[in-house]
C-alpha cells in the first residue's frame, strides 16, 4: 500500500506545502483531469512527490488558491511524464515551474519504442504499474481508494526514473538535446483557438450546401454553450453523429426533430427547444459559411510531383537523409525534426545554404540542436536534387 495524504482543506494544504518546502531535490508532479466527462480541462487532482516530504494528492476544487504550493516548490525542478498534457491545467491554477524534466520526452530521445509511464517505469526500475484508471472521471467525489492509490503511484517513482534517464542521456550525448526540448515544452504558448472549430464535427463531410452547413454550425454552437454551462463534455450531451443526422434529416418541425431516430444523447429530448432554435437560426442567418475552409496546409506529398516537381525532388532527397541522421542518433525521426518543418522548407525553398535552411527551420520552431544536426545535410540534399534535375533536363534536351 502506497503512503499518501489527500489534501482538501486549508489547514492540511498549508501543512503539506511546508512539508514539501522542507523536502529535498526535484518534485514529481502529475495532473488528473476529467477529459471526456467534463467540458473544461481543469485539474481535478494534482499529485506531488518530493523526497523527505512524501506524496500529496491535492483537491483543486476544494483548495482553490494554490499560491502557497507555488511558493513552496516553484523554484525547484518539476518532473513530469508527458508535461505538455499537464502544463495547461497547472497554469490555470497559477502553478508554473521554472524548469522541468519530462520522462516521456527523454525516453523518446533515447530511442525507446514504448514510452508510456508504465513501460518507462518497468524498463528503468523493474516495477509494474497498473494503468486501469487513466480514463476515469476524476471529477468524481469522493474519489475511490483504488483511484487515489493509482494517482499516488503516478508520481512516487518519477524521481528515480528521472535519475536513470539523466544518466542514459548523458551517456548517449543527448543531455543538451533534452534540455532544449524541455525548455521548448515549458515555453510553448497555448494553441490559438481554431478559426471555425465547428468544422471538426465528425461526419460533417456528409453535409452539402452552405445553408445546411450554417445549420450544423448553429447546432454545434448551441451544444457548446450548453456543455459549457453544464461543464459536461459536448459529446456526452449529444454526439456529433446525432447533430449531423439532424441536419441531414432536414426536419420541418420541433416534433419532427424529436422523432429522428438517430438524434440521441442525454440532452437530445430534454433540450429540444434549444436544438430547434439552433436549426431555425441556421436557416435564417445571412452569415453563410464557406463550403470549403481556407487552409494553408500543404498538398499531400503524393500530389507534389504534378503540382511542384522541384519541391517533390527536394523532399525525396532530404527525407531519407533526415531519417538516416535519426537512425544514427537512435531516436524517432519526428523527434529529430518535425516532418511538417521539412515539408515546408522543401515546398518553398528558403535557399540552398545551411545558414538559410537553418534560419527557416528556426523560424518554424526547430530547436538549435535540431538545426545543428540537420541543416547542413538537408541543404546538401537540396543542392543534389537541383543538380540531378538539371542533369535530367539537359539529357532530355
Amino acid at each position: 500500500m502506497t503512503e499518501y495524504s489527500v489534501i482538501s482543506d486549508a489547514e492540511e494544504f498549508l501543512a503539506a506545502c511546508a512539508a514539501l518546502a522542507d523536502g529535498s531535490g526535484p518534485v514529481a508532479v502529475d495532473v488528473e483531469r476529467a477529459s471526456g466527462f467534463r467540458y473544461s480541462q481543469r485539474a481535478y487532482l494534482v499529485q506531488v512527490f518530493r523526497r523527505g516530504a512524501g506524496v500529496f494528492l491535492f483537491d483543486p476544487p476544494a483548495i482553490g488558491d494554490f499560491s502557497a504550493l507555488q511558493h513552496a516548490i516553484g523554484d525547484t525542478k518539476w518532473v513530469f511524464h508527458a508535461a505538455s498534457q499537464d502544463l495547461p491545467s497547472l497554469r490555470e491554477l497559477d502553478l508554473l515551474p521554472a524548469t522541468i524534466f519530462d520522462t516521456e520526452l527523454a525516453s523518446r530521445l533515447l530511442g525507446q519504442e514504448r514510452v508510456g509511464l508504465a513501460a518507462v517505469v518497468e524498463r528503468t526500475l523493474g516495477i509494474t504499474l497498473k494503468k486501469e484508471h487513466s480514463a476515469a472521471d476524476w471529477s468524481t467525489r469522493p474519489l475511490p481508494d483504488a483511484w487515489l492509490e493509482y494517482a499516488a503511484l503516478d508520481v512516487l517513482h518519477l524521481i528515480d526514473v528521472m535519475e536513470i534517464l539523466e544518466a542514459e542521456l548523458d551517456e548517449q550525448g543527448k543531455s543538451e538535446f533534452a534540455a532544449e526540448e524541455f525548455a521548448a515544452t515549458l515555453s510553448r504558448p497555448p494553441k490559438p483557438p481554431r478559426e471555425e472549430p465547428w468544422r471538426r464535427l465528425s461526419g460533417l463531410h456528409q453535409v452539402r450546401g452552405a445553408r445546411n452547413l450554417a445549420v450544423a454550425r448553429e447546432l454545434w454552437r448551441a451544444r457548446e454553450t450548453y456543455a459549457q454551462e453544464q461543464d459536461v463534455s459536448p459529446g456526452r450531451l449529444v454526439p456529433d453523429r446525432s447533430l449531423v443526422a439532424a441536419v441531414l434529416a432536414n426536419p420541418q418541425s420541433k416534433s419532427a426533430l424529436a422523432g429522428i431516430k438517430d438524434f440521441q444523447g442525454r440532452a437530445s429530448r430534454s433540450q429540444i427547444d434549444r436544438w430547434w432554435q439552433a436549426i431555425v437560426d441556421g436557416r435564417a442567418t445571412d452569415d453563410l459559411p464557406r463550403e470549403r475552409m481556407r487552409s494553408d496546409a500543404l498538398p499531400p506529398p503524393r500530389a507534389w510531383a504534378d503540382r511542384n516537381p522541384e519541391a517533390d525532388a527536394r523532399l525525396k532527397a532530404a527525407r531519407p537523409v533526415v531519417e538516416s541522421i535519426a537512425q544514427e542518433l537512435g531516436m524517432p525521426t519526428e523527434n529529430l525534426l518535425t516532418p511538417e518543418f521539412l515539408r515546408r522548407i522543401a515546398w518553398e525553398l528558403p535557399g540552398e545554404t545551411a545558414a538559410e535552411v537553418g534560419a527557416a527551420l528556426t523560424a518554424l520552431g526547430a530547436r538549435p540542436w535540431q538545426v545543428a544536426q540537420t541543416a547542413q545535410k538537408i541543404a546538401d540534399a537540396f543542392v543534389e536534387a537541383a543538380q540531378s534535375a538539371g542533369e535530367t533536363s539537359a539529357a532530355a534536351s
